[in-house]
């Protein structure tokens, strides 16, 4: 039994996603070798990443959008253990190009759009389309919600993960969703500082966001 192996079965994670989960871990591991695909730079490391991305699993319903996948974290972990339909933004092209050769070696139904979330987010296929969707550690809270909140249709669930939100980044979080059509519906607290940040899409998203490329994060709504 391999170390990731043993983690993932010590944290609970059920037996069918095991062996997925490990077939991706290697993946990345042979991938960040050729270029700085993520900083986990081995199993142990990855094994945080795989369970931090599954907390994301039981707010998820399909269609289901993540942005600024990366490395696939969340997106692959949940798809492989919920089997919904899921779309990735990454505006690194080899970062996508992996995320497609990584669900084909996988067998997930995945669509990867080699976008920025800014740019995405005004498609008419894509703006306004999707039940749930996630940001994991792409930018401030607010800047996340401005670049994924846009993809969300009305009644439908954002997903941000979190670390520590002081009480500024707070307010401008909660005011700034409000602009974008949402309302901050709680946090989960995962580990230590780690949070799930839970928003409802209420309304359709003003067609002004997201704003043009960079601005989200450098300039971040409603932010002081």
């Amino acid at each position: 039994m391999t170390a990731l192996e043993t983690e993932l079965r010590q944290a609970g994670v059920e037996e069918a996603f095991v062996e997925p989960l490990e077939l991706y871990a290697e993946l990345v591991l042979q991938e960040n070798r050729r270029f700085n695909l993520t900083g986990a730079k081995n199993a142990a490391e990855l094994a945080a990443h795989l369970l931090d991305s599954l907390t994301v699993a039981p707010f998820v319903a399909p269609p289901y959008v993540d942005v600024g996948s990366g490395a696939g974290f969340p997106a692959i972990p949940v798809l492989i253990s919920t089997g919904v339909q899921t779309t990735l933004i990454e505006s690194n092209s080899k970062k996508a190009r992996f995320l497609e050769t990584a669900a084909r070696r996988l067998g997930l139904r995945a669509t990867v759009i080699p976008e920025r979330a800014e740019s995405a987010g005004r498609r008419e296929d894509l703006r306004d389309r999707f039940a749930s969707g996630t940001a994991r550690a792409v930018a401030s809270a607010p800047a996340a919600a401005e670049l994924l909140l846009p993809f969300i249709a009305p009644g439908g669930l954002a997903i941000l993960q979190q670390g520590r939100l002081e009480a500024a980044e707070r307010q401008a979080l909660e005011d700034a969703v409000l602009v974008l059509g949402g309302r901050f519906e709680g946090e989960r607290i995962v580990e230590g500082e780690r949070r799930l940040v839970l928003v409802r899409k209420e309304a359709p998203t003003p067609i002004r966001f997201p704003r043009r490329t960079g601005i989200p994060q450098k300039r971040p709504l409603c932010s002081t």
